[in-house]
C-alpha cells in the first residue's frame, strides 16, 4: 500500500513560483488504481513523484508504512517501485534477453525469459535476441517494458500514459496485456492515462485537476461521472 500525504510540488517560473501540486492526499492499495484528469492537472508529475524521479515540496510517502520520501529511485527500486515511460528508451547494442534478465535481477535463462515475453502477447523465439534499437515500433517497446517490470515482480508499478504514440493494433493488444495483470500480478499497478478503455479495467479511479485530487472512489462510482462531463469526456474519448 502507498500513501501519499500532502504532498504539495512547486517549480520557479519567470514570473515566480507556480504550484503544481496541493495538498494531495491519495492511498492506494493493492489492485489496478486508474490516475486521470485534465491535460496540465498533475497527473504525470504526481507519478514521477512517486518513483523519485521528482521531490515533493512538501509532504511525505509512504510504501507499506516505511518512509520513502527522501529516496533515490534506485532506493526505491529496491523498495520495489517500477516506472514505465510514456516512450520507453532505445538501447542500441542490447538485446531483449539482457534487458529482461537485467530486470530479474537474477541470471534467468532462455525459457524464462521468453515465459515474460508470452505474458505481453509477443512471440518470444522472434523478440528474445532482437536489439533494442529503432527496428521495434513503439508497441513492442511498451510490451517489452512491461515484461521487464512483470519480471521484476515488483509490489507497485507505475505506467505513465502507456498508449501514447502507438497505434490501435497496439492499443487493443496493450489493454489485453493489462487485463492479463490485473488478473495475476499481485501488488499494486498504477496507470496514469485518459483513456476510457483503460479506466474500464481498474478496480479504483482518482481524478486530479488543478494540482488536486477533485474525485477517488471504485470504477463504478467515478467512471460515469466522466463521461457524463463534457470537458473530461472529450480528453477521454480522443482517438489514438
Amino acid at each position: 500500500m502507498l500513501e501519499l500525504k500532502d504532498i504539495s510540488f512547486t517549480v520557479d517560473v519567470p514570473d515566480g513560483q507556480k504550484e503544481i501540486l496541493k495538498n494531495v492526499n491519495l492511498t492506494i492499495g493493492d489492485g489496478f488504481t486508474a490516475l486521470t484528469g485534465p491535460n496540465g492537472g498533475g497527473k504525470s508529475t504526481l507519478a514521477k513523484i512517486i518513483a523519485g524521479i521528482y521531490t515533493p515540496t512538501s509532504g511525505r510517502i509512504l510504501l507499506d508504512g516505511v518512509d520513502i520520501t527522501d529516496m533515490s529511485i534506485s532506493e526505491r527500486a529496491a523498495e520495489g517501485i517500477s516506472f514505465a515511460f510514456q516512450q520507453p528508451v532505445r538501447f542500441k547494442g542490447i538485446c531483449v534477453m539482457d534487458l529482461v534478465r537485467f530486470a530479474s535481477g537474477r541470471d534467468i535463462g532462455v525459457g524464462e525469459a521468453c515465459d515474460y515475453l508470452s505474458k505481453v502477447g509477443l512471440c518470444a523465439r522472434e523478440y528474445i535476441n532482437r536489439e533494442v534499437n529503432a527496428s521495434l515500433s513503439g508497441g513492442e517497446l511498451k510490451r517489452i517494458e512491461i515484461a521487464q517490470i512483470i519480471a521484476r515482480k515488483t509490489k507497485f508499478s507505475i505506467f505513465d500514459e502507456p498508449e501514447a504514440g502507438i497505434d490501435l493494433w497496439s492499443f487493443q493488444n496493450l489493454i489485453q496485456v493489462f487485463e492479463n495483470m490485473r488478473k495475476t500480478v499481485n501488488g499494486s499497478i498504477l496507470i496514469i492515462s485518459h483513456q476510457e478503455r483503460i479506466l474500464d479495467i481498474a478496480d479504483r479511479i482518482a481524478v486530479v485537476a488543478d494540482g488536486k485530487i477533485s474525485a477517488e472512489g471504485t470504477k463504478e462510482e467515478i467512471l460515469p461521472g466522466l463521461l457524463g462531463k463534457s470537458s473530461v469526456c472529450s480528453v477521454l474519448t480522443e482517438s489514438m
